[in-house]
């Protein structure tokens, strides 16, 4: 028992290093995770969509901790990860600028400088992107232009298709008339490329004049047609009692191109962490920051990116 204690004491825990990046406006900001041992891959996380920070938590109730404990987990297993704050969010929030001048593509621009500054500080060749949720779509068109600096995809929790088609289907049961025609209409003339006056205050939240620019540069991104066009290597995981992004989407996304590694983890949700489907007991996982990931999920991770090729 003595020398199981010494040994353990002798055992450090992985090093946590803030980075910075430089961007315009302002830099970008994250924390590089590096095993005690060697490191024998690094990836970055991206967040999903909203005010989530580098751990994965929203002041909007949502205080899973799944981008630090998923970090936790891919150190133990030789995989460094830097996990970062995206432009206006935590620390990164003066790289934010003004809303009605942000694009999707500056975020999968981010995402291919994280990558190299990810690999130039654990002396790898390339970096892996693990996109979670919005950050799926955000690392499917980091790819769209081709980088040396990306060794390969993990696509978590993330949507296969178009955006107007899930968010329709999301609010659609949750809008009355005539809110959800006014609010498909917005979509579909978005997704055309077109600004709409006049939308509903009731809609604010999702159309405000200010952040469409954005949305357009979002809705018009296919996931499957950018998954058609990456070579490279690709895991796709989702969750059987995810209520957000159910594993249809998952399925969509991998039937894009052969070669895509699938993973479907029983009684996992959104945030990764085991729950039931029902919506309340789903729900709570979200404010738990001591409750773990769901035993697989790390595991499969590491896994694929570490797999020879």
């Amino acid at each position: 028992m003595l020398s199981l204690i010494l040994a353990a004491a002798l055992l450090s825990d992985p090093t946590s290093t803030p980075v910075t990046l430089p961007a315009e406006p302002a830099p970008l900001h994250g924390t590089l995770l590096t095993p005690d041992g060697p490191t024998r891959a690094v990836a970055v996380i991206l967040p999903g969509s909203g005010p989530t920070d580098r751990d994965g938590n929203s002041p909007l109730g949502i205080r899973a901790a799944t981008y630090r404990l998923l970090a936790e987990g891919l150190a133990g297993q030789g995989v460094a990860t830097v996990r970062i704050d995206k432009r206006g969010i935590g620390e990164s929030a003066g790289a934010g600028g003004r809303e009605e001048d942000l694009r999707f593509s500056h975020l999968a621009a981010d995402a291919r400088d994280w990558a190299a500054e990810a690999a130039a500080r654990t002396g790898r060749p390339c970096a892996w992107l693990i996109g979670h949720s919005e950050g799926a779509l955000v690392a499917l068109a980091a790819v769209e232009d081709e980088s040396d600096a990306v060794c390969g995809l993990v696509l978590l929790s993330g949507a296969g298709r178009r955006a107007r088609v899930v968010l329709e289907e999301q609010l659609g049961p949750q809008l009355p008339e005539p809110l959800r025609t006014q609010a498909f209409h917005a979509l579909a003339e978005l997704e055309a490329g077109r600004t709409v006056a006049d939308t509903p205050p009731a809609l604010a939240a999702l159309l405000r004049p200010s952040v469409q620019p954005y949305l357009i540069s979002w809705l018009a991104l296919d996931p499957a047609a950018l998954m058609a066009a990456w070579e490279g290597p690709v895991m796709v995981g989702s969750g059987t009692t995810d209520i957000q992004t159910p594993p249809v989407e998952a399925e969509a996304l991998a039937a894009a191109r052969p070669g895509v590694h699938l993973v479907l983890w029983d009684g996992v949700n959104h945030v990764l962490k085991t729950a039931p489907a029902d919506r309340a007991g789903n729900a709570a996982t979200y404010a738990d920051p001591t409750m773990p990931l769901a035993p697989g999920v790390v595991e499969a991770i590491a896994g694929f990116i570490l797999e020879p090729r």
